[in-house]
């Protein structure tokens, strides 16, 4: 399943907001710096989802704020 997602690094608290059918915006603590809100968001998803960190991967949006996530 593809999804989208739109990213705010740094934020006070994590949070998942799902916005549409495939569309989320995610809020994760750590900086958008050497790709950690990145791992963060995918963290915060297999949490969401109930899988494991490892099915969830990056698609696009390495360095924007819209990105697209797959969760296998």
């Amino acid at each position: 399943m593809r999804i989208s997602v739109k990213a705010k690094a740094g934020a006070k608290k994590e949070s998942v907001l799902k916005t549409g059918a495939s569309e989320f915006k995610i809020s994760v603590k750590e900086p958008a710096k050497e790709g950690r809100a990145n791992e963060a968001i995918a963290r915060v998803l297999a949490e969401y989802f109930e899988v494991a960190p490892s099915r969830v991967r990056i698609l696009s949006g390495f360095t924007s704020r819209q990105k697209v996530f797959e969760i296998l």
